[in-house]
C-alpha cells in the first residue's frame, strides 16, 4: 500500500515511481544525530524538483517536517518536537539531532521528478548502551550446600534491553546444580530506556573460597567489577605442622602449628605434649624451647570444642657429642706410645676422619712409638648426616738432641772445607763448633731435625767437634779434618802410587803375551812333526829331543809370567 500526498500545482494522477515493499532501516546512537538517506541514489539530485520529508505519527497519520525546491534552501514546516531538530543535507538526506527513543518510527522522503512523485520510506532504530553494569545486594557470606541469594547485577538505561550472563572465575554459570538465575526488565516511562536486572542464587562449595564472580552483557560485552564472598563451613580436617631447623638438634626451638580447614577457622586448640595438655587461645601455635633428646616423641593437637578432631606428628631430636682424650697440648718423648681415645655419643651412625696439620690420614690414629716427625696438630671430624663435631690436640715430642751425622766436604773452589752437622731433638737444639768458621746456613727446624753447615780453611790437621744441646741434654761428635796442604801431598802420593801400579800391570801383560806366542809356535811345530812321521827313527828321536827343550822353555816363561 502507498500513501499519495499531492503537492500544490502537481497532478495527483501522475505515474508514480515504485519501489520494493521492504523498508530500509537506519540505526543510530541515543543522543546523537541521525542521518536518514533519501532515494539512495536512484534519482540524480539535479533531476529532483521538490524534496519533502515527513514522518509516521501512527494511526495512519503523518507529520510534515521540511521541504526544499531545487536551487533553494529547505523550509522547516514542522511545528512539533521536530521543529528545532531537523535539517536537510545537500544530498537531500534528513538530519535529525539529539536522537530519542521516540524517533524509532518511519520517515519518508518524497521526491518530485518531472510529473512523477516517488516516496522513499526509511525505518529508524535508536540504540543506547547501558550507563553501567553493577553488582549490588551482595550476600554477607555463603554457607556450603545452601542455596543463597548471592547478588544482583543491573544494566541501567539501555535500548534495547540487554541480556546478562553470570561468570565464576571467567567461566559462565548455567542454571541447574545449585545455580538459579532470575531476570527482570524495567522500562522508564519518561525515556523509554530499559534497565535489566539479574539475580543469582548460588549453592556454594568449599572451593568457592576466594573465587571471583562477575556479570557481563551479551550484546555489548560489558563486564562488571569482580566480587568475592566469605564461604562458611565446619571443620572437617585437622593437621599438625612441625616448624624447626633441619636437622633438629639439642638446644634448638621447635614450633607446633595446628591447622583446621573450617571457615571461620577455630580460635583455640589443645596441644598434647607427652605428659601434659596445653590449651592455646586466639592462636594456633605452641613453641618448645631448648629441646633435648628427651623431647623426641609423638605430639598431638585437637579442637577444644571437639577433641575427636585431632592430628599427630613425631618429633626426633638428633644429637652428636664427642670427647677426645688426650686434648690440648700433649707432650711425649721419642719412643713413647700414643693411642687417643675418641668417645662418640650420637643418635645415628657416624663417620670419623683424622687429619694431621690439615692433611688427611688414611687410618685411625695409633702410634706405637712416637718420633720427632710425629709432632703436629691432630684433628678428628665426626659426621652424622648434616651434623659435624671436631676435636683436636697438639702433639709435641721432646727429648735430648742426638747428632745423626757429622760429615765434611771440600769446597767447589778447593780453598775451603764445609762441615755438616745433622742433629735431631726438641725443643730446637743449639749448635756449636770447636773451631771458628764462616756460617754457611742453617736449615729450618722441621719435625725435630736441623742441619748446620760451616766453612773452614784449615792450615793444619784438626779434630773438630760439633755440639748440640737443649734443655734435655747435650750430644757431641768429632771429625778429623786435614789441612789443605796435607790434602795436596796426599793427592800427589796417590798419583805416584798410580804410576807404579800401571808399570806392574804392563809387565804382567807383556809376559802373558810371550807365553801365548810360544804356545802358538809349539802347536805349529807339533803339527809339522806329525806330518813327517814317515822319516827314519833317527830323525824321530832327534825331533823328540827338540820338542822336549821347547816344552821346558814354555814352562819356564809361564812361571815368570805368574811371578
Amino acid at each position: 500500500a502507498y500513501t499519495l500526498t499531492c503537492l500544490s500545482g502537481l497532478r495527483c494522477e501522475s505515474e508514480y515511481l515504485k519501489r520494493g515493499s521492504s523498508l530500509e532501516t537506519v540505526s543510530g546512537l541515543y543522543g546523537g544525530t541521525l542521518v536518514i538517506p533519501c532515494n539512495t541514489g536512484a534519482i540524480k539530485a539535479e533531476d529532483i524538483l521538490i524534496t519533502k520529508w515527513k514522518y509516521d505519527k501512527g494511526d495512519g497519520l503523518s507529520g510534515d517536517l521540511l521541504v526544499r525546491q531545487r536551487s533553494q534552501n529547505a523550509s522547516i514546516i514542522a511545528n512539533d518536537e521536530y521543529k528545532g531538530r531537523v535539517s536537510m543535507a545537500a544530498n537531500s538526506s534528513l538530519l535529525l539531532s539529539d536522537a530519542k527513543l521516540s524517533d524509532q518510527r518511519t520517515f519518508t522522503c518524497m521526491a518530485v521528478v518531472g510529473a512523477n512523485i516517488a516516496e522513499y520510506p526509511v525505518n529508524v532504530v535508536v540504540y543506547k548502551k547501558p550507563t553501567e553494569l553493577k553488582i549490588s545486594d551482595k550476600a554477607e557470606e555463603l554457607e556450603i550446600g545452601k542455596l543463597t541469594k548471592l547478588a544482583t547485577c543491573a544494566a541501567a538505561e539501555a535500548n534495547p534491553a540487554v541480556n546478562i550472563t553470570w561468570l565464576r572465575n571467567n567461566k559462565p554459570l548455567v542454571e541447574g546444580n545449585g545455580i538459579s538465575i532470575h531476570t527482570s526488565v524495567l522500562i522508564d516511562a519518561m525515556t523509554g530506556l530499559s534497565t535489566t536486572s539479574s539475580t543469582l542464587e548460588y549453592s556454594a562449595k568449599k572451593e568457592d573460597t576466594n573465587a571471583q564472580f562477575t556479570c557481563r552483557t551479551v550484546e555489548e560485552d560489558l563486564v562488571s567489577q569482580p566480587v568475592t564472598f566469605t564461604i562458611t563451613y565446619s571443620t572437617e580436617n585437622v593437621t599438625l605442622q612441625v616448624i624447626a631447623l633441619d636437622p633438629l638438634v639439642e638446644g634448638d626451638n621447635v614450633t607446633l602449628k595446628c591447622l583446621a580447614d573450617g571457615n571461620p577457622a577455630p580460635t583455640s586448640f589443645n596441644f598434647h605434649l607427652k605428659d601434659e595438655v596445653v590449651m592455646v587461645e586466639n592462636a594456633n601455635t605452641y613453641t618448645i624451647t631448648n629441646v633435648t633428646r628427651e623431647t623426641s616423641g609423638k605430639y598431638k593437637c585437637s579442637l577444644t570444642d571437639n577433641p575427636t578432631m585431632e592430628a599427630s606428628k613425631d618429633i626426633v631430636v638428633k644429637y652428636l657429642n664427642i670427647i677426645l682424650s688426650p686434648s690440648g697440648t700433649v707432650i711425649r718423648s721419642p719412643g713413647d706410645s700414643l693411642d687417643p681415645n675418641l668417645h662418640i655419643d650420637s643418635s645415628d651412625t657416624t663417620e670419623v676422619l683424622w687429619t694431621k696439620d690439615n692433611v688427611k690420614l688414611n687410618k685411625e690414629l695409633n702410634i706405637s712409638k712416637v718420633s720427632y716427625s710425629d709432632s703436629g696438630r691432630y684433628e678428628c671430624e665426626v659426621t652424622m648426616g648434616l651434623l659435624r663435631q671436631k676435636a683436636s690436640f697438639e702433639l709435641v715430642v721432646e727429648g735430648a738432641p742426638v747428632i745423626r751425622q757429622l760429615s765434611k766436604q771440600r769446597g767447589d773452589d778447593g780453598q775451603h772445607k764445609v762441615l755438616v752437622c745433622e742433629a735431631e731433638g726438641s725443643p730446637k737444639p743449639s749448635v756449636s763448633w770447636s773451631v771458628n768458621g764462616t756460617s754457611l746456613d742453617e736449615s729450618p727446624f722441621v719435625n725435630g731435625r736441623i742441619t748446620h753447615r760451616i766453612k773452614v780453611v784449615p792450615t793444619a790437621n784438626l779434630t773438630v767437634s760439633c755440639t748440640v744441646s737443649n734443655d734435655f741434654g747435650t750430644d757431641t761428635r768429632d771429625i778429623n779434618v786435614l789441612s789443605l796442604f796435607e790434602d795436596v801431598r796426599v793427592a800427589k802420593q796417590d798419583q805416584t802410587d798410580g804410576d807404579q801400579t800401571r808399570l806392574v800391570v804392563g809387565v804382567v801383560v807383556g809376559l802373558l803375551v810371550a807365553v801365548v806366542v810360544l804356545g802358538l809356535a809349539y802347536w805349529v811345530y807339533m803339527k809339522k812333526s806329525k806330518q813327517g812321521s814317515w822319516k827314519t827313527g833317527e830323525k824321530e828321536n832327534g825331533s823328540s829331543e827338540e820338542e822336549k827343550k821347547l816344552e821346558e822353555k814354555v814352562e819356564e816363561n809361564s812361571q815368570k809370567a805368574e811371578v
